[in-house]
């Protein structure tokens, strides 16, 4: 059966080169980079390397960028870091209604302890209102966590102006870039952030590898205990096989961003009008503002999301309802939700994500395919009524 694999936002196929640069570490390079002695330092010398690529990808310093396990410990070392290394009282937080659940969880975990947590709304197509951020900030505000782009819509928020606000009141600011990194340019300094978050396996790279971006000078309580790996911040055995490949990946990125955002954008977009133009009464979320450029999210009512995803897959093409990390709940999305969708809506759109692998053919046989599929569940549900032909 001939395979198409949508669901890039879920996670993406280690590069070949990837796979080539992390090979030696899980071999005869298999040193502990903590080692004073030549084994050891080789395997130093592959996560500084790493390190630098990394930093070269979002714009930042070298000595900045501190490796994780991946995109949720990332968030959790920046919010739990921040607040931990800040006065007990009245401590508040900004966040957003749309956040991943590895800042959402993170900061109901927070108000659970007591810190005032403020949720802010979004806009139909998904966007936080700058001066919403404004309005919210108080003389106790610590952090501002807002995400650079929506892993449900692709779409991209106003971090840089938001920035902005953070600093004239001299607040710490976190953006969760996991969905941004290698899809879009991202440069630290311009969008004025403090702490920065990405994950290895969402620009093809490994699973169990990521990086936080701090400023340098922003105070930052660890998480973990132990050791003093990751200059303080992150104690443990590098996993320099993984690091490595992050280092590889974030390098082809760099270099192959420009040409790839304009071929997987023009496929999303012929991916898009297609669906439009074929399927009757359906639409995009998000479509008004400023998105990723492989990520569409697609409503059709009538039709439960999950039936949609299990149709399509038993025709060979591989999609989600949303976040990966949401799989089975039963719960609409929050993000749908939040943009003012209804639960029925909600419960009854796709997330389609390109990446480098898809071609034309490949677009060209997911809009024979998913109209169809469509159509034959839309019959069979006892909400839907197929337009009378005149």
């Amino acid at each position: 059966m001939k395979r198409v694999y949508l669901d890039h936002n879920a996670t993406t196929p280690v590069a070949p080169e990837v796979l080539a640069a992390m090979l030696p570490y899980f071999g005869e390079a298999y040193g502990n980079a903590s080692s004073i002695h030549a084994f050891g330092q080789d395997a130093r010398g592959a996560v500084e390397r790493a390190r630098s690529s990394v930093a070269a990808l979002v714009g930042a310093q070298a000595s900045e960028i501190t490796f994780s396990s991946g995109g949720t410990e990332s968030n959790n070392q920046a919010i739990f870091g921040v607040l931990g290394s800040t006065p007990e009282p009245g401590r508040h937080v900004i966040t957003s209604a749309i956040e991943h659940v590895a800042v959402l969880d993170s900061c109901k975990e927070l108000a659970k302890r007591g810190v005032d947590v403020t949720f802010l709304p979004v806009d139909r197509d998904g966007l936080v209102n700058p001066e919403d951020v404004r309005r919210a900030i108080r003389p106790e505000t610590a952090l501002i966590t807002l995400m650079l782009a929506n892993n449900e819509l692709g779409t991209v928020e106003p971090i840089e102006e938001i920035g902005k606000i953070a600093a004239e009141s001299g607040i710490v600011f976190h953006t969760d870039a996991v969905q941004a990194a290698g899809k879009i340019p991202i440069d630290v300094t311009r969008l004025g952030v403090h702490l920065l978050s990405i994950a290895a396996h969402k620009f093809y790279g490994p699973k169990g590898v990521g990086a936080l971006y701090v400023r340098k000078g922003t105070q930052l309580k660890p998480l973990l205990h132990g050791g003093h790996s990751e200059r303080d911040r992150r104690p443990g055995t590098e996993d320099v096989a993984a690091i490595a490949g992050m280092g590889k990946a974030a390098e082809l990125a760099l270099n192959n961003m420009q040409d790839e955002t304009a071929r997987i954008g023009a496929l999303r977009d012929c991916l898009e009008k297609g669906l439009l133009e074929r399927v009757p009464h359906c639409w995009v979320n998000g479509a008004q503002a400023p998105r990723t450029p492989n990520t569409t999210n697609m409503t059709f009512p009538f039709i439960e999301g999950e039936a949609m995803v299990i149709a399509l897959d038993l025709k060979g093409i591989a999609c989600s309802t949303g976040a990966a990390c949401s799989s089975g709940a039963v719960e609409p999305s929050h993000v749908l939700t939040a943009i003012g969708l209804p639960p029925e809506d909600a419960r009854a759109t796709l997330r389609l994500s390109l990446g480098h692998q898809n071609t034309q053919q490949e677009i060209d046989f997911a809009l024979e395919t998913i109209p169809a599929v469509i159509e034959r569940l839309r019959l069979l549900s006892p909400t839907y009524k197929k337009p009378a032909v005149a």
